[in-house]
């Protein structure tokens, strides 16, 4: 999966999210809207409510999703289950992916009532999905093998290219430009003569170098300078993930604790579903 498939793949799944999420609002908004109280002689209560077909149905189906997207991702990423078919990277975008449409349809089933233990898992869970956003910038600057595994700082290191001596030996660009572009991906700051990328631009423009060149040269100090500012970052990042990690799992623990004790509680009082 090249870039642009995997930018593709992102939004799509964000595009459903925002699909669901829209949805769901614009069929129950006339029985959401109501006062708690008034909610009983709406037309479609026994629908609706937390217990009906419908809202029922919508705390099934996302805790389920929830419940997947976190099996699987722990059965790859732990005990390397179907490792030659998902890919880490991309099954961490599907986690989060599910881990958010199946909270987006539990808020639906709660028909945004708290109280009580069920308030406790609500927070929780909301608190996990938060940090999960979080932990995924987290987790995306540090660079990766295209199977997920993390890279050391030296083999970050030695995927940099030596930007001066490619450009000077394939486009013959003047020495002021191949120092500004040695300032750029140094992923240090320049204090007295902060560079930028449309400076660069603007400086081969007027320095006549062809629109298809300076492109590539725009393309490789882009991603250049971004592999540097990962290098700087990697170490605090890998710290950051550590102390995340410490956040993020006591609060899935206990939303998962309450969602096992309220499952328990309402098939003890009957509440079964379509089953």
């Amino acid at each position: 999966m090249n870039k642009t498939t995997h930018t593709i793949y992102i939004y799509s799944m964000a595009l459903i999210v925002i699909v669901i999420t829209i949805y769901l609002s614009y069929t129950g908004y006339s029985f959401y809207h109501l006062p708690i109280e008034e909610r009983f002689y709406h037309p479609h209560y026994n629908w609706f409510k937390s217990s009906g077909l419908y809202g029922q149905g919508l705390g099934i189906i996302g805790t389920f999703l929830i419940l997947f997207g976190v099996s699987i991702y722990i059965a790859r990423k732990r005990y390397n289950f179907m490792v030659k078919y998902l890919n880490m990277k991309y099954l961490l975008e599907f986690h989060i992916f599910l881990c958010i449409l199946g909270p987006v349809m539990v808020l639906f089933h709660t028909a945004f009532k708290f109280g009580g233990i069920v308030s406790v898992a609500f927070w929780s869970m909301a608190a996990v999905v938060l940090s999960g956003v979080v932990g995924r910038y987290i987790y995306i600057q540090i660079p990766r093998t295209i199977e997920g595994r993390e890279l050391s700082l030296n083999e970050v290191k030695n995927m940099k290219t030596d930007l001066a001596s490619v450009f000077n030996e394939k486009f013959n660009l003047d020495k002021s430009i191949i120092d500004m572009v040695i300032s750029l991906t140094s992923g240090k700051e320049n204090e007295k003569n902060k560079f930028t990328v449309s400076g660069l631009r603007k400086t081969l423009i007027s320095n006549n170098v062809p629109r298809k060149e300076c492109a590539m040269i725009l393309k490789m100090v882009k991603k250049e300078k971004s592999l540097s500012g990962k290098i700087a970052r990697l170490q605090t990042m890998q710290k950051m993930l550590k102390y995340w990690h410490v956040i993020h799992l006591p609060f899935a623990l206990i939303m998962l604790v309450i969602v096992i004790i309220h499952i328990i509680v309402t098939v003890s009082f009957g509440y079964k579903w379509i089953f």
